[in-house]
């Protein structure tokens, strides 16, 4: 019987050590298979990260498939996106698909954005992001282009902006102020080399439609015009009508009766950001038609109409097409302007220094200086 206890011991270590060693196995071979299954996974995330940011930035770029409407909000952005990374998928030369993107990758780097890399990929098109929404605006053949060399443009020490040709200073320096500026200091203006300036003459108000002047007008004016700083005016519109458009000009004409205002007289058409403004639901056509009710009452007066606005305004609210005759005053704040047509004066920053005005003023520049002087002297 001892024997047999003996064996029936051994037994059992043996099928011990044999359960031990199936158990380390399966456990050696759930390590590996874990590892394996990590390492897949790693790999797909790593394949879904590239794919993602690749679609991304095809994303970035097709907002386009254009021609068909204007605007695009990012909802229908993303939706051209599955259809954007399909054609660069099938594009047949490596070589160009590869420099398509690395052109992407490059411009979406920059830190310039969305609009300016669309601006670069359509260039014969007005590209515009606003309130969510970008919109394609093809170049107009039959409207003036401007013809300003953008290598002619040079900003000085203190960055205000001039324009030459042949080596020559052509252009003239010039502000537009308000009640904003507060009391303003004109002679050390003029010692700043001030050659013109804009006063706002007076406003429409957005919400109970009353004309109001600007209650530093008649100081601004005058003072300007003592320090020999040519004048010009400008008036916000609210109109709703052609007749309230020719009442606005009406009234600025008879307030610059008594000086002399020999640049032009400004209707300044702008969006109000106010939910309440009675001119948000105005359409471009009728916009367009009280903008020019108001440049053709300035010009029977002999005066010299000009319309003020920045991008939105010349390809949104108003019909540019049918303001051709009219000269244009363009807002737009960055080292170079972005806009095709033909315009006479540059709004290039509100954030300029001058002598004998506290804060920020608007600087402007005109790139003929002898337009309006010639206008005078006839």
């Amino acid at each position: 019987m001892q024997e047999n206890h003996s064996q029936q011991k051994r037994s059992r270590k043996r099928r011990r050590r044999s359960e031990n060693s199936i158990l380390a196995g399966s456990i050696l071979l759930c390590i590996i298979t874990l590892t394996a299954v990590t390492i897949c996974l790693v790999m797909v995330f790593q394949y879904r990260a590239v794919q993602q940011k690749n679609t991304a930035v095809m994303s970035e770029l097709e907002a386009i498939r254009l021609k068909e409407e204007a605007a695009y909000n990012q909802a229908e952005v993303d939706a051209m996106v599955e259809s954007a990374v399909k054609e660069a998928e099938e594009r047949t030369s490596e070589e160009v698909s590869g420099a398509f993107l690395n052109r992407m990758k490059e411009l979406m780097t920059s830190g310039g954005g969305t609009t300016e890399m669309l601006r670069t990929f359509f260039p014969d098109e007005v590209v515009l992001a606003d309130a969510g929404q970008y919109y394609f605006f093809p170049i107009l053949e039959d409207l003036a282009k401007n013809t300003y060399n953008p290598e002619s443009f040079m900003a000085d020490g203190d960055g205000v902006v001039h324009y030459y040709e042949e080596g020559e200073r052509i252009s003239r320096k010039g502000i537009d102020v308000s009640r904003y500026q507060d009391k303003i200091d004109w002679e050390k203006v003029a010692d700043d080399e001030v050659d013109y300036a804009f006063v706002r003459l007076g406003i429409r108000g957005y919400t109970e439609g009353e004309i109001l002047e600007d209650e530093t007008f008649q100081t601004n004016i005058e003072g300007a015009l003592k320090n020999d700083i040519d004048v010009g005016v400008y008036f916000f519109t609210q109109a709703m009508s052609e007749e309230e458009a020719e009442e606005e000009a009406e009234f600025v004409i008879e307030s610059i009766a008594p000086y002399k205002v020999t640049y032009p007289v400004v209707i300044d058409v702008e969006a109000v950001t106010s939910a309440n403004a009675r001119s948000n639901d105005l359409s471009k056509e009728d916009r367009t038609k009280y903008c020019i009710a108001f440049c053709e009452k300035v010009k029977e007066a002999g005066y010299t109409p000009m319309i003020y606005g920045n991008l939105k305004t010349f390809m949104l609210l108003l019909d540019i097409e049918q303001l051709e005759e009219y000269d244009k005053w363009f807002a737009y704040y960055d080292e170079a302007y972005y806009f095709p047509y033909d315009f006479k004066i540059w709004q290039y920053t509100n954030k300029g220094k001058v002598s004998g005005i506290k804060g920020d003023v608007d600087l402007n520049v005109s790139f003929d200086a002898r337009e309006y002087e010639e206008e005078d002297d006839d």
